[in-house]
């Protein structure tokens, strides 16, 4: 038979067809897989102490003989069994649950005077140190102990296949077909980058010499998944720079210029002219629209200083000249922007579609929810319509007659801004010259959905490419942003407006419980409203946490009978989320009991008080986001943590919020407590896969392997170039997989 990498795995030895369907539920169809089955973490067991010197707390390898076996039943028809073993320092405890046939091959190196090797976690008991379900195997000789006290790895396995079977089925695909790995990166990069030869990379993660040896075939390893990703975005990147977009005449309407009409000498841009005799007498509408002509011409940055009731920070003027800056190329934009919440995103976002709108261009702004939609569309018409600009509102609970209304000054392109939901990029939706587009909340989408948005634009008909702003109010790790986001051009909004009262955070305990009710009582008679959040909609026998419908039901009817009391959780309907939501907002309750639904919600000022329940249930960058629907009005606002925090990690996470609201020092600690799959909605890029890569661990790495990325793609944008054929290939298959990703 001959060799291959594509060799099915139970011709492998050590598999065989009777253990290969096993091998399959880990999708371990060939050596290939099995190859790059990698192992989770490593043993070192080399350092083999006498029994004595094993410590509680602390992994161990001991060596000894068994003296003694006995097994007792326990409830449910179980069994727990007890090994002595032993050498000339000391004895402890082995012991295992409901193994029954441990104790027989047990019985059988005891018979035959075998000494055991064991490895696991010490821990203290009443007469001895004992050790709980512990790797072990029987020691023949010499061989054998070398064998077991080495550096093991540790699997990912599945029913059916135990870790012994499991390295000798990678063993066996390494003895016979590592050679046939081919060699993907070339050899100068190689030795620039001080990386192992493939080859010898995997046969040292595997099985490794020492701790050196293993760190160097590991840094290979995780160089080689972070420049696979970070080619893929480069060539984004690369590609994006290459579409031709709009170049919008920026520096003509700072200059105070009128710019050419985008849809000059088209069929649309056709008007009847008004002609008016000397004698006439000037109609009021046109004294109107003069005077709209001669505030549109004014200078741009004198136009948003009209438009803003406040002055722009420092960190918000530099990111709208960031976004000038790519809305002047002739590349489409594509630009992420976050800000810590509260940090004034929406301000940038208007000070540029109003730029764009003076381009003579539709812009168009998305929301994930009605109801922030709905936020957006009054604020940005109390900014925009002062100046002549018309906003439009497209959400799917408009009427038939409402909705054919917007879809006709949509596509006749008197609506100049556009907000709304996933309704805009409806197939009925048509602009007439969309130019400009800003999605809110943009980890909210997925990924067709942005792309719908972009499709939609067109110049008299004619497909073209939008700038796009992305904005997001949830502060995102560096190493997240260099490997979700690293298409993406970044822009950080890193002040807060001036005046803004720091939101006070305190921690109680579950006893103290009546003590924060009534600090919430007295603010409630002073004329505010509060905000209590549970991380359930109701009780669940398996998880003991507070739940908002019982919450809302002792709140109302025991506690705040004086109040009124509402309650928002997302099995509701949205229309009753959007009713109850628009009653708070409106002061028509004091208290909303909801779930995290309200992550993302309106603004309601005069909110200055968050109660969470059970805040150990939540990460820290979800109780950041949370907190932030307080503190945005005048008031003092405060938010309190009722938790039962009893695991280190638990205490850990609610110190960090009672220190700081700086949302990037806490998005980083949730990093290293969480990882990165639960963050900022990092699981809809389908690019966190890694096998062997830690963000938090192998940030330096992640760096080094984008700058690379970057000069490879710069020097050979199609990586077209023989050297790099292997890379190609990897990085195209990977492209393809990731087209299929869609979350919303």
């Amino acid at each position: 038979m001959d060799r291959s990498l594509l060799t099915e795995v139970q011709f492998v030895k050590g598999v065989g067809p009777r253990m290969a369907p096993n091998f399959h539920k880990l999708n371990l169809h060939t050596v290939q897989d099995l190859l790059w089955h990698l192992p989770r973490k490593h043993q070192d067991r080399r350092n083999i102490p006498p029994i004595s010197r094993a410590h509680p707390g602390t992994t161990a390898t001991v060596k000894g003989k068994i003296r003694h076996i006995e097994t007792r039943p326990i409830r449910g028809g179980r069994v727990i069994l007890k090994a002595l073993l032993e050498d000339e320092t000391g004895a402890m405890i082995l012991t295992w649950f409901n193994q029954p046939w441990v104790k027989r091959q047990l019985e059988a190196v005891q018979e035959k005077g075998y000494e055991v090797v064991a490895y696991g976690m010490v821990k203290e008991n009443n007469y001895s140190c004992e050790m709980a379900s512990p790797e072990w195997e029987a020691i023949g000789d010499e061989d054998d102990v070398n064998e077991f006290a080495r550096i093991v790895p540790i699997y990912p396995l599945t029913e059916g296949i135990p870790q012994k079977t499991m390295r000798k089925a990678i063993s066996g695909a390494l003895d016979g077909y590592l050679d046939l790995v081919e060699e993907p990166l070339p050899v100068d990069f190689r030795r620039d980058y001080r990386l192992l030869e493939i080859k010898k990379a995997l046969s040292q993660i595997h099985a490794p010499q020492s701790l050196d040896a293993f760190e160097e075939a590991r840094k290979r390893l995780v160089f080689e998944e972070f420049l696979y990703m970070q080619i893929e975005l480069a060539l984004r990147r690369s590609e994006t720079h290459q579409e031709l977009g709009i170049a919008f005449p920026i520096d003509a309407l700072i200059a105070g210029q009128e710019p050419e009409s985008p849809l000059a000498g088209s069929a649309s841009a056709a008007k009847t002219s008004r002609k008016t005799k000397k004698s006439d007498p000037l109609p009021t509408d046109l004294f109107d629209e003069l005077d709209a002509e001669k505030r549109k011409n004014r200078p741009l940055w004198d136009q948003i200083q009209e438009m803003l009731p406040f002055e722009l920070t420092g960190a918000q003027r530099r990111v709208v000249n960031e976004i000038f800056s790519d809305m002047k190329s002739p590349f489409p934009m594509n630009r992420l922007v976050q800000g810590d919440v509260g940090a004034g995103k929406t301000a940038v976002a208007a000070c540029c579609l109003l730029a764009a709108v003076r381009s003579g261009y539709q812009t168009a702004m998305m929301a994930p929810t009605e109801i922030l939609a709905e936020q957006h569309f009054r604020g940005l018409t109390r900014l925009l319509e002062p100046l002549g600009i018309r906003v439009e509102l497209l959400v799917g609970k408009l009427s038939a007659k409402e909705r054919k209304a917007a879809y006709a000054r949509i596509s006749g392109g008197s609506a100049q801004v556009v907000v709304g939901t996933h309704a805009i990029i409806q197939d009925t939706v048509q602009f007439s010259h969309l130019g400009f587009v800003v999605v809110d909340e943009q980890h909210r989408f997925g990924v067709l959905q942005r792309k719908a948005i972009r499709d939609k634009a067109t110049l008299d008909g004619q497909p073209t490419n939008p700038d796009v702003l992305v904005m997001t109010a949830t502060p995102i790790p560096r190493t997240l942003t260099m490997t979700v986001y690293g298409d993406l051009d970044l822009s950080v909004i890193d002040e807060l407006p001036p005046g803004r009262k720091p939101i006070k955070t305190h921690f109680k305990r579950p006893h103290e419980r009546q003590a924060v009710y009534d600090g919430v009582r007295k603010l409630l008679q002073e004329g505010r409203q509060a905000y209590f959040v549970c991380p359930m909609v109701s009780e669940n026998e398996k998880v003991m946490a507070q739940a908002a419908e019982q919450l809302y039901e002792s709140l109302a009817n025991e506690i705040y009978t004086e109040f009124k009391v509402g309650l928002l959780h997302g099995q509701m309907k949205p229309a009753e989320k959007d009713a109850v939501m628009i009653q708070f907002r409106d002061h028509q309750l004091d208290i909303l009991v909801a779930t995290t639904v309200i992550e993302v919600g309106v603004d309601v000022p005069n909110s200055s008080v968050m109660v969470i329940e059970d805040a150990n249930r939540f990460g820290l960058s979800q109780l950041h986001q949370l907190r932030g629907r307080v503190g945005r009005g005048q008031y003092q606002s405060f938010c309190i943590l009722i938790a039962d925090a009893k695991s280190e990690e638990s205490q850990e996470r609610m110190d960090i919020m009672v220190e700081t609201t700086d949302g990037f020092k806490i998005a980083e600690a949730d990093l290293r407590l969480r990882g990165p799959g639960n963050l900022a909605g990092t699981e809809q890029s389908g690019s966190l896969d890694f096998k062997v890569a830690d963000l938090v661990r192998d940030a330096v790495l992640l760096e080094q392997s984008r700058q690379a990325a970057m000069k490879i793609v710069d020097a050979d944008p199609k990586l077209q170039s023989k050297e790099w054929s292997r890379v190609r290939d990897r990085v195209f298959s990977r492209r393809s997989d990731l087209a299929l990703v869609t979350v919303s």
